[in-house]
């Protein structure tokens, strides 16, 4: 029996009190996981600008060297 098939068969056992508490709390779930995934899009595409920026960057300026790098971080 998967989750799904057990979880309807605890339902149409379950007074209706409970029925209710566990609808808001799949909604609830719901709501969140979706919020969360917007939260990810939105990391997703400010990563990206940033990449864009830095190759932008690279373009324009030119790369150190790692020695350079190493040398002025006093490594």
């Amino acid at each position: 029996m998967n989750a799904k098939e057990r979880l309807t068969q605890e339902l149409e056992k379950a007074p209706e009190s409970l029925i209710l508490e566990v609808l808001h709390y799949l909604l609830f779930l719901k709501t969140q996981q979706t919020e969360e995934a917007e939260i990810e899009a939105i990391e997703n595409q400010e990563d990206l600008q940033d990449a864009l920026i830095a190759l932008e960057e690279v373009k324009t300026e030119g790369t150190v060297s790692w020695e350079s790098l190493k040398a002025e971080v006093g490594l």
